[in-house]
């Protein structure tokens, strides 16, 4: 039985998790669940959490109503913010990302939006968790890594990675960070630090060689938050000549609560210096050797129509030089 399974020495795996019979699924989520929030459990082995999530991962396969299925991706995301362990959490959420780029191109067209649900959820709770860490900078760098590192959806070197993933992902991200400050699990949760968390997707834009990558980046992502940004504290000016308003969500939990890079120190920025802050960033890894040099010229355009004011001419003066 799989309480049976989770009482031993390890986690239920195998035929309990992908059981056909949904009792026994549902019993060993559960048991899976009560095994790693144990403030006494340890990382598990790298191969055991491999095995773990094949499970897991064959688990949500075998659910097959849509209200089962929305309940079983929020319960097993929820897991996460159930596990005690700041670095254990962090230890399911890379074994989540590995199992999910390993598996993707397994599943059928029947099934691939269950698991776009599934990854949503876990974009979501993975704020929450770093919004009740108070965005702890080696959380948030691990986070990172979890994502770039080989393996992970946002890998720019890693050529097994699906790029549909990383579409997913730029469509998702603001729209669930915004959804995870306004649900947040602390009653004043600290502002979000975006250059940190955004630093994935300016470095896979800047490395990238795919062409419909960098756009998908810059279409789903950046520019929507650069015209949120700038019209949050703005909305009285005119709109750009150089740009239309985008009819995208104004991000608002996200605008009034976000920072560069330290939330402690920082606070929360306003929309104008919060993007002047991000546009560095971009900048400064679209400057790095390793950009390519047709994404450096898009990331530098970007940045050129961007700019909030004249104060950076000397910047101004290099990008055209360049």
């Amino acid at each position: 039985m799989a309480s049976e399974s989770a009482s031993s020495s390890g986690p239920p795996l195998g035929k309990y998790l992908a059981s056909t019979d949904k009792k026994t699924r549902d019993k060993a989520i559960k048991s899976l669940a009560t095994f790693l929030s144990d403030p006494e459990r340890d990382l598990l082995p790298k191969a055991e959490m491999a095995k773990l999530w094949k499970g897991i991962f064959y688990c949500f396969w075998m659910s097959d109503k849509p209200l089962v299925q929305q309940a079983l991706a929020s319960e097993i995301a929820e897991i996460l913010l159930n596990i005690t362990k700041l670095s254990v959490s962090l230890e399911f959420l890379r074994g989540f990302w590995e199992a999910t780029v390993r598996e993707w191109n397994n599943i059928d067209r029947l099934r691939i939006d269950k698991y776009y649900m599934l990854v949503r959820r876990f974009v979501n709770a993975s704020f929450r968790l770093l919004i009740r860490a108070e965005w702890d900078q080696a959380a948030c760098d691990e986070y990172n890594s979890i994502l770039t590192d080989r393996g992970g959806p946002l890998c720019p070197e890693d050529i097994r990675v699906p790029t549909s993933l990383a579409y997913h992902l730029a469509d998702i991200y603001l729209e669930e960070l915004d959804k995870a400050l306004g649900n947040a699990p602390v009653p004043e949760p600290l502002p979000a630090p975006l250059s940190t968390l955004l630093t994935p997707f300016f470095t896979l834009a800047a490395r990238t060689p795919t062409n419909t990558t960098y756009q998908r980046i810059q279409s789903a992502l950046l520019d929507p938050l650069y015209s949120a940004l700038g019209t949050v504290h703005d909305s009285d000016e005119p709109p750009s000549r150089k740009r239309p308003r985008l009819s995208t969500s104004s991000y608002s939990n996200l605008v009034v609560n976000a920072c560069a890079t330290e939330p402690k120190r920082e606070g929360a920025m306003s929309g104008t210096t919060l993007k002047k802050a991000l546009l560095k960033k971009m900048f400064d890894i679209a400057s790095e050797p390793d950009t390519r040099d047709a994404n450096r010229r898009k990331l530098y355009a970007l940045w050129k129509e961007n700019m909030v004011d004249d104060d950076d001419d000397s910047l101004s003066h290099d990008v055209d030089a360049s």
